[in-house]
């Protein structure tokens, strides 16, 4: 045989090679070049690539939530998903280990904030494992507060998400304390709490009887997570919220609305208003809830 034949018998076997695995390839560059041929304009219009790009099976439904919710987080701020203040649990700088203990064991918490003559009188905050030394310690009476104290972190209630989670990465804090317009105490916030506005609820053992899914944060208007179970929604509402159709408020809500809402879209269920505070992209995650006064 000779070398021109050898060359052209090569050059079709490779050829044949490449036609195998060419089309997935090309298939790829293809989306990816039409996927970012024009920028999108606004946040929607991305969410909307991103979802068509889920549905091509480039990344799941999974890895699409997170995706929405990181995008979410610069849109919310510390007021949205704080502890209210009606709702923390505080420790007084003057407190004896005896006194502290109880409290520590009974909330199972990590942190405590520390307070003086009142809740608006931030000493600091008290880590829990601080106090492990007190079980081998003899004598309870040379515990001083104030040598375990930690500086808090106070943030007012506009503070974006994205700029507080960057900011606990920085500092390596895990609580942040709240205040309003007027410098007062409104709430707490924990790293906790924003990861969940990314990744979805992050349960541990002691959130099986999690009391935190309604959070009151004003006299007629209430944070309620959108997995709350009908049953405890009606229990608490003194409603009577069907709940044969669906399990729990948020599939409620999303059925009056016919379509999965975008952030600040609000419905009207039996005299209740439901405003979106948070959704992913297939389903709600926080709501606000107000009564009518």
């Amino acid at each position: 045989m000779s070398d021109t034949s050898e060359r052209r018998d090569l050059s079709q076997q490779d050829d044949g090679r490449d036609d195998s695995v060419e089309p997935a390839r090309r298939g790829l560059r293809e989306w990816l070049a039409d996927l970012f041929s024009d920028e999108p304009e606004d946040i929607a219009e991305l969410m909307d690539m991103l979802r068509d790009a889920a549905n091509r099976r480039m990344f799941d439904d999974e890895a699409l939530n997170i995706i929405f919710g990181a995008l979410h987080v610069g849109d919310m701020h510390a007021r949205d998903i704080m502890i209210p203040r009606s709702s923390l649990i505080v420790v007084h700088e003057g407190q004896e280990p005896d006194e502290l203990l109880p409290i520590v064991i009974e909330s199972q918490h990590s942190r405590f904030p520390v307070i003086g003559d009142d809740m608006d009188d931030i000493k600091g905050i008290l880590h829990a494992k601080d106090l492990l030394p007190l079980v081998l310690e003899q004598d309870r009476n040379r515990f001083y507060m104030k040598d375990c104290i930690r500086p808090a972190t106070i943030i007012p209630e506009s503070k974006r998400l994205n700029v507080l989670l960057q900011e606990f990465r920085a500092t390596r804090n895990h609580m942040a304390l709240v205040v309003d317009e007027y410098g007062q105490i409104s709430g707490a916030v924990t790293i906790e709490d924003v990861l969940e506005q990314i990744v979805g609820e992050i349960e541990d053992e002691h959130d099986i009887d999690d009391e935190s899914a309604i959070k009151q944060m004003e006299p007629n208007s209430f944070h309620v997570k959108a997995n709350l179970p009908i049953e405890d929604f009606n229990e608490h509402f003194d409603t009577s919220i069907d709940d044969d159709e669906f399990d729990t408020i948020g599939g409620i809500v999303l059925h009056a609305f016919g379509h999965v809402p975008e952030r600040g879209e609000a419905v009207e269920i039996e005299n209740l208003h439901f405003e979106v505070l948070h959704a992913d992209s297939k389903r709600l995650r926080l709501l606000r809830v107000n009564i009518a006064s």
